[in-house]
């Protein structure tokens, strides 16, 4: 979803500059246009960019990149005729105040009647092509419907009637031992094994749908999502229980109020993604030499693999594979339960200052964290961020406790508040604590700071 959201802000901006620059050329003529905003004291193009800027906090304002569970065209094509107006009355505010009255009213008049077209025909592009994807099952969402009732059976029928959403309902939970025979999803369990559930299966997404004789569960379902950062969606009469903090939300006739852990956080997860793609891509150029140079030395000195390859899991459990540079022998973890004993981290993670299955060379690398790069690669592709919780070991997630799963809530990163604030912390729960710690508090500003201290937390061995 925050894929779709960055490529929809990406082509509003750059639609809206260009629309702004294509009307100044009918209006005022190929060979005029630049000299005649020139003459009004105005680069055109510093004025097409701010112009693509605004129409993009506009659409921003009238909640065009929020996580909604509705895409239909007439709902958006409202929404961007508000933001046209808003802007229009913005910018005929501006051209009064500062007196401005050189300004061609026609060239508006284009401009604020193409735009809105432009912008409903390039969403509609882009969503069409989206939803092309998402048949083809690229980055799905997984949502588990509580009840079976038939609130339930036809919420989940228009969610799924509507792939372009990108979600896909795993199946119920249901309120009683008697299940209706007409499902057409599987039952994964009673409502009180929704704590199993949750942990067995990859859920992005829970829906409350709940019948009126069974409204006792519902702060029960309630609870066990929110503690696990799972967002959650409850179509509900337009008369229904209010949900506190939630976001309204019109649905296929439904009213459909959502809890998303980050639905204030819209253009800032934006913008982190960017940050991601650029940093990553970065790192990988300008690393080039030392990754190839690390790369080499790995193959003269202890042999293949250079790479080492591990299943983890990420984004509210997905699992994926990491990419290291490999600093154990080759068989290090056949050989896991034989240094167990050496383990100097409480409960579920294992760490071990003096490790024997560890490389001389492989010592070197992870004394600078150098055997760490090559997560450049998984966070270019999207499996990871560049700050963010460390992605578990699979196995690892069945381990734990009911809280300590809301750290998958976030994308795992390469750095985190952990690293540098508890990088030798010795309790698992103390790790935890710093990552919930950081999913509360994310914003951009804390992402910077954190790649900031850890550098020196690394090669100082701080953040105790």
């Amino acid at each position: 979803m925050t894929t779709l959201r960055l490529g929809l802000m990406l082509l509003d901006g750059v639609s809206a500059a260009l629309v702004f620059l294509l009307a100044s050329i009918v209006r005022f003529g190929d060979g005029q246009w630049m000299s005649i905003w020139r003459g009004l004291g105005f680069d055109i193009r510093l004025v097409a960019a701010a112009f693509g800027i605004i129409w993009v906090a506009a659409l921003w304002y009238r909640g065009l990149y929020h996580l909604r569970t509705r895409w239909q065209l007439r709902s958006e094509a409202l929404d961007i005729l508000r933001a046209t107006i808003l802007v229009a009355a913005l910018s005929f505010s501006a051209l009064f105040i500062f007196r401005q009255y050189g300004v061609s009213r026609l060239f508006l008049t284009i401009l604020f009647t193409v735009q809105p077209i432009v912008t409903f025909a390039g969403r509609a592009l882009l969503r069409t092509w989206f939803t092309y994807l998402r048949r083809r099952g690229r980055n799905p969402h997984f949502m588990l419907v509580v009840g079976t009732g038939p609130l339930a059976r036809e919420f989940a029928d228009r969610v799924e009637s509507h792939p372009g959403l990108g979600i896909r309902v795993i199946g119920h939970l249901a309120e009683s031992a008697e299940v209706p025979g007409d499902l057409a999803r599987p039952v994964l369990g009673s409502i009180d094994e929704m704590g199993r559930v949750l942990e067995e299966d990859i859920v992005d997404e829970v829906a409350v749908c709940l019948e009126p004789e069974h409204q006792q569960y519902r702060d029960l379902v309630l609870r066990l999502a929110v503690d696990q950062g799972k967002a959650v969606r409850v179509p509900v009469n337009a008369t229904g229980v209010l949900l506190p903090n939630s976001r309204e939300e019109e649905f296929e006739g439904y009213v459909v109020r959502s809890l998303v852990f980050d639905q204030g956080h819209e253009a800032g997860l934006a913008v982190k993604r960017v940050f991601d793609i650029v940093g990553s891509l970065a790192g990988l150029i300008v690393l080039s030499p030392l990754l190839l140079a690390t790369a080499v030395a790995i193959r003269l000195r202890d042999g293949p693999p250079v790479l080492f390859r591990q299943a983890r899991a990420g984004l509210n459990g997905r699992p994926f594979t990491i990419f290291k540079f490999r600093t154990m022998v080759p068989d290090a973890e056949a050989r896991l339960v034989e240094v167990r004993h050496l383990n100097e981290r409480s409960r579920i993670a294992f760490k071990a200052a003096e490790d024997p299955r560890v490389t001389r060379l492989g010592r070197t690398l992870r004394a600078a964290s150098i055997d760490e790069l090559p997560q450049l690669w998984n966070v270019l592709k999207g499996d990871m961020s560049l700050v963010g919780p460390r992605p578990p070991l699979v196995p690892e997630v069945a381990e734990y406790d009911a809280w300590h799963r809301r750290r998958l809530s976030m994308k795992p990163g390469i750095t985190g508040l952990w690293q540098v604030q508890a990088r030798r912390e010795p309790e698992f729960d103390r790790w935890v604590e710093h990552d919930l710690a950081y999913i509360d508090r994310w914003s951009l500003l804390l992402d910077l700071k954190i790649l900031l201290q850890t550098v020196p937390a690394v090669l100082g061995r701080t953040g105790k």
